[in-house]
């Protein structure tokens, strides 16, 4: 297992390698720079700020100089002297020493802040309302599959089947100005927009209060939204799954050898069938994470995923290359995960 995971890390590296080199390229193919306005800035001006940010460099040098900046970390005892300067991870190691980490460069819209900043400060929105979705989407739609498929062709399944098809069929871009109108606007139960935590937060991403009124009214319709189009998908996996898995032969030896049908669904069919609910949980988590694009523009939530469209629009080439990589990376070590939790679920597994 532990070769395994190595080799997974050295192909991660790899991977994120070739993430970076395409968005880098495609960024600079479209035609158009970071300072492009409608009312077209004097050349000189145009000439000092590209000189600023190095965008007069050669794009090889220009790339080489981002990936330095984030992958190599330094160890100093001086503090940053310009915004250019500032990083994501700043750990104090004792006798006026810093280990300096992962400088993500400027904003070219938010000339304030960095990219840094604009992850420290969004990134957490995102995650927590991404892990309401996700628990709202594994609350409804594991017992919503188990139920339809050990119920099969009764009432039951056709109910738990229509939600599912409903929730796959109606994208989040058209439930959420439904829920907006209905509980914001008509019934005023909800506000339609904003976010109800405010930093800082425990452990990064924790609302001081995660119990609140004020955080929940917030994230209760937003989570919903994304929870229940997710829940759709775990629930006609987790049902196709543990139909195959109940007409096994082993399933019938242990009813056989007068096993209670709980046990034999739970510690023999339920652990097997989870093994492709888990494959897409870990692409799926790793969206939810690091920001819900539609999402946070229809309920007005400042999460990270805002951002990153408005970037796109703005040409802010750092943020749209801080937010794929972040987004890459979640991606790749959910995908470990999930690796490793096969072996888990199912000890006939073995990576060596």
């Amino acid at each position: 297992m532990g070769r395994y995971i190595v080799r997974r890390i050295l192909w991660m590296c790899l991977v994120l390698f070739f993430i970076s080199v395409i968005t880098f390229a495609m960024m600079h193919a479209v035609p158009g720079g970071p300072f492009d306005q409608e009312k077209k800035l004097p050349s000189e001006i145009i000439a000092n700020l590209e000189k600023r940010y190095h965008l007069d460099e050669p794009y090889w040098k220009q790339y080489a100089r981002y990936i330095s900046n984030i992958m190599v970390p330094r160890i100093t005892r001086e503090q940053p002297t310009s915004m250019l300067e500032q990083t994501l991870i700043n750990v104090e190691l004792g006798g006026g020493y810093y280990l300096r980490w992962a400088n993500f460069g400027p904003s070219y819209t938010s000339r304030s802040r960095t990219v840094n900043d604009i992850i420290r400060e969004q990134l957490p929105i995102s995650i927590q309302l991404g892990l309401v979705s996700m628990f709202i989407a594994l609350a409804i739609g594991l017992p919503m599959g188990i139920l339809a498929a050990l119920k099969q062709n009764t009432i039951w399944d056709y109910l738990g089947m229509s939600v599912a098809i409903f929730g796959v069929s109606v994208p989040v871009v058209a439930m959420g100005p439904v829920l907006v109108w209905i509980f914001g606007v008509a019934l005023k139960w909800l506000p339609p927009t904003g976010w109800g935590a405010e930093p800082p937060y425990l452990l990064f991403f924790i609302p001081r209060n995660p119990f609140s009124w004020d955080f929940w009214k917030h994230v209760l319709m937003p989570a919903f939204a994304v929870g229940t189009g997710y829940s759709a998908i775990i629930a006609r996996l987790s049902r196709a799954s543990l139909l195959q898995v109940i007409h096994e032969d082993y399933i019938r030896t242990a009813r056989a050898k007068g096993l209670a049908e709980r046990v034999v669904t739970v510690r023999h069919a339920l652990r097997n069938a989870l093994i492709p609910v888990v494959t897409i949980l870990g692409p799926m988590f790793a969206a939810v994470l690091t920001g819900l694009f539609v999402v946070e523009q229809v309920f007005g939530i400042p999460g990270l995923g805002k951002y990153f469209i408005t970037s796109i629009t703005n040409r802010d080439y750092p943020v749209i290359m801080g937010t794929i990589l972040l987004y890459a990376i979640f991606l790749v070590v959910a995908n470990v995960i999930v690796d490793i939790t096969y072996a888990w679920l199912d000890p006939r597994i073995r990576y060596d």
